[in-house]
């Protein structure tokens, strides 16, 4: 029972897509499938090829346009369906407009979610269990996935590096999202990895200790 975390930084935005695959199935969930170009789309196919993967799941972690360019792609390419929270079927749906609002090409709209996933679920690949942590306060249905065996989190855009979500987004809240933060992700423990939507990864410790916004 074994696991491994690789990603890919893609989009003007910057943000990671996470491949998390079982280490003898390959069986591989897509978290935030960010590729916003047939290039991205083309480094996306490329590296799933390369490490042998086998995508049998889509999640997106929360539903704002950085984390959702892909959906389509991936949903065409591998056959799956897309599970999110349902509080983010509205901001799954208002992507593309806020994509043109940001002056930039358009997108290929989402498709619908095919499932919901709630605070409680577990996910499961293969014979690894992920808890499904509701966080939210980025966005309204900002979902953290917890594996517990092999200390780790995707963690979207709930806590970074020394730094948290942003909140001026439409339906976003500080102090939910600090809320969010303290009630579910600071209990878990010091050496837990936390794997962000952008920039490098961090420990739960590091960011007990350090992130000026806790």
């Amino acid at each position: 029972m074994a696991t491994s975390v690789t990603f890919l930084t893609q989009n003007p935005v910057q943000e990671n897509t996470y491949l998390v695959y079982d280490t003898e199935t390959r069986e591989t969930i897509v978290f935030d499938p960010g590729c916003y170009t047939p290039e991205e789309e083309r480094e996306l196919v490329a590296t799933i090829e390369r490490l042998d993967l086998k995508p049998v799941q889509l999640i997106n972690t929360h539903c704002h346009f950085d984390h959702v360019f892909g959906n389509a792609f991936v949903v065409e390419r591998y056959g799956l369906e897309l599970g999110i929270h349902p509080l983010e079927q509205q901001i799954l749906e208002a992507a593309p407009m806020f994509v043109q609002t940001y002056g930039m090409p358009p997108m290929t709209p989402s498709p619908a979610p095919g499932y919901f996933i709630h605070e409680g679920d577990t996910v499961m690949l293969g014979q690894n269990t992920f808890a499904v942590l509701f966080c939210p306060g980025h966005s309204p249905g900002s979902l953290c996935f917890y594996n517990a065996a092999e200390s780790y989190v995707i963690a979207g855009d709930v806590l970074f590096r020394r730094s948290i979500g942003r909140t001026d987004l439409p339906l976003g809240d500080h102090d939910t999202l600090i809320g969010s933060i303290l009630t579910k992700l600071m209990p878990l423990p010091d050496e837990t990895v936390v794997y962000p939507g952008h920039g490098p990864s961090t420990t739960i410790g590091e960011e007990r200790r350090e992130n000026p916004f806790l």
